[in-house]
């Protein structure tokens, strides 16, 4: 099996969702399975699929630091997308590919960014259902969603973590309990820099090389198809009030 690699671009929040649904009806009528690597330009706020956004987000917030906001197609809590601070992927594949079991095909997965990191000499270990963690402190966060046969996990590598700006659009409704999450946060959270001085670039040269080892690949880019449906998905759904407010 051949897998399509997309290399690392970086994008605002409703064309990233928007690229991983393109790709994963793409996938569903016979194109390749798919990595690909991106960021978040501007820096960006998604919110899991089962979430109310005005409870997790400070919309207000956002459009005075020009932060994007998006719902993604998985679950899992709001998470804060730093441009500088991180490096996420997407796998779309059949289902086929992988473990029946979530945790199991978890595990698989988060097992490439595990080689990754002890590729630049960090140690880490995967902490179910879906993190991965240095010393007790996570470093990735990961979510899945199965539709129509198509498995799409996403997930982030924390290159370097702003605490402060995480929670400054993030809500939290009383001062203090912020002032504790964010003590808890720094005591919870860590990041590739943290643990070493590496450029971003080289954290995504071994990111590159654990998710493609021992895979026969090809580097390409969206097809025809894949960038007009993109488009037409950040037209009439990333972008809508509908979908975004849809709770």
């Amino acid at each position: 099996m051949k897998w399509r690699i997309i290399e690392y671009t970086e994008n605002d929040a409703a064309t990233n969702m928007a690229i991983d649904e393109a790709i994963s009806e793409a996938v569903k009528k016979g194109q390749k399975p798919t990595i690909r690597f991106y960021g978040w330009k501007p820096s960006s706020v998604s919110i899991g699929y089962f979430q109310i956004l005005e409870k997790e987000v400070d919309v207000k917030k956002c459009t005075q630091m020009e932060v994007g906001i998006v719902r993604r197609r998985t679950g899992g809590g709001a998470v804060y997308h730093d441009n500088e601070g991180e490096i996420t992927y997407s796998i779309i594949a059949n289902e086929s590919e992988f473990p029946k079991d979530i945790i199991a095909s978890y595990k698989v997965i988060c097992g490439w960014i595990i080689d990754a990191l002890k590729d630049l000499g960090i140690e880490s270990e995967f902490k179910p259902i879906n993190d991965i963690v240095v010393k007790g402190r996570k470093i990735s966060g990961n979510a899945q969603t199965r539709r129509n046969g198509v498995l799409l996990q996403h997930g982030t590598i924390l290159h370097k973590v702003d605490v402060e700006k995480m929670f400054s659009v993030l809500r939290v409704s009383d001062e203090k309990i912020k002032d504790k999450m964010i003590a808890t946060v720094k005591e919870r959270v860590t990041s590739v820099y943290q643990q070493k001085p590496i450029s971003k670039d080289e954290l995504y040269r071994a990111l590159l090389k654990g998710f493609t080892n021992e895979k026969e690949i090809e580097f390409d880019g969206l097809t025809k198809d894949e960038i007009n449906r993109t488009q037409e998905l950040v037209r009439t759904k990333y972008q809508s009030n509908e979908w975004n407010k849809l709770r």
